[in-house]
């Protein structure tokens, strides 16, 4: 006669009482590995019946499914060594239930006054857990995947921009080599130099690739010694500095602010010097306060009098500027007169700190 956990008349103990408040499966084994008692879960989720599940070995259970090797490791190997185990994992096939994946805890226990021992044996099922990990962990895969072919497109696609922009510049530069109009010539020139600008922006982010944001004062620094390389001369140089906030932007504001001082950067080469100047400087400013910037490109150069317009005004760069100030959603301001000029982009509502000098 297997031992009970119910007293001598049959009547529900403690123990017992305890065990039918239990939601998950959970079974009672004497050292014999028959079942005394299972909870209601343990009868629903693995479908069998109590009339036929009580007293037998658990082994026996149904016809024989549960004679699982990995389940005698655990009740015969490891309980007798550990008398304690936690989180054991089981995977196996039930003729009614399909593959389950179950974590077991197990516990012996020897009672006080008796020298029967008993196995406290609990079930949580994890199929449904274990078969979203692997759904993630292959989605994981499969968006790893995308984004590398996606960077692999983007490096060619970026690739073959910079090609193309250096073939535009080359052919437009052999054009204005070819004609005999000078205000052709300027034209191709100017579209030449813009061209040449929207490179230098394309190969400086391409540097940061991947990076949404960009840390504007290397950004700047790096942009605006390129255009100085390119197209200071020898003969009139022009001092060209940079002061920026330390803080990043947007990459796709990158762009457009890269453009705008690329293009306020030619205009004052162009424009501001048309002789010699031994202090010629052009001060390229970045200031930042939480989300509003102020971008200040200011030369010392000739300026322009009251009244009097500088050619570039209304050409196509300050075209450029305004469109690309607009899409930033801030407004221009140009200050001109016989000390220099400087061009104002700003953001919202911002208030330098210092008037930007020169």
């Amino acid at each position: 006669m297997p031992y009970s956990i119910r007293n001598s008349a049959g009547a529900p103990t403690l123990a017992q009482a305890i065990i039918d408040t239990i939601p998950e499966p959970f079974v009672v084994l004497d050292d014999q590995f028959r079942v005394l008692e299972a909870t209601r879960a343990f009868y629903e989720t693995f479908k069998v019946d109590p009339a036929q599940t009580l007293g037998r070995p658990l082994y026996a259970l149904g016809g024989g499914e549960w004679d699982i090797p990995a389940l005698r490791l655990l009740l015969e190997t490891i309980l007798p060594e550990q008398a304690t185990m936690d989180d054991f994992e089981v995977a196996h096939d039930f003729p009614n239930l399909g593959r389950k994946i179950l974590v077991l805890g197990a516990r012996k226990v020897l009672s006080s006054d008796s020298s029967n021992a008993t196995i406290l044996l609990s079930f949580i099922d994890v199929t449904a857990r274990r078969a979203n990990e692997r759904e993630k962990e292959e989605l994981l895969k499969q968006t790893q995947e995308l984004l590398r072919q996606k960077q692999v497109l983007l490096d060619e696609m970026e690739h073959r921009v910079a090609n193309s922009l250096q073939m535009i510049a080359s052919i437009l530069l052999l054009k204005a080599r070819a004609v005999t109009s000078e205000e052709t010539r300027v034209h191709l020139r100017d579209a030449h130099q813009r061209v040449m600008s929207i490179a230098a922006v394309q190969k400086h982010l391409h540097a940061s690739s991947g990076v949404r944001e960009i840390e504007v004062s290397s950004y700047l620094s790096t942009l605006c010694s390129s255009l100085a390389a390119s197209m200071v001369a020898d003969s009139q140089p022009i001092a060209i500095k940079v002061e920026a906030d330390e803080g990043t932007v947007d990459s796709a504001n990158a762009v457009s602010i890269g453009l705008i001082v690329t293009e306020l950067l030619i205009n004052a080469i162009k424009y501001a010097f048309p002789t010699d100047k031994a202090d010629a400087r052009v001060l390229v400013k970045y200031e930042i306060k939480g989300p509003d910037w102020k971008l200040t490109v200011a030369d010392n150069g000739v300026g322009k009098r009251a009244g009097e317009a500088r050619s570039a005004d209304s050409g196509l760069g300050t075209a450029i500027v305004s469109a690309l100030a607009q899409q930033l959603d801030a407004k221009i301001e140009i200050a001109s007169d016989t000390t220099g000029t400087s061009v104002s982009i700003t953001r919202a509502t911002f208030t330098s700190r210092l008037a930007p000098t020169t």
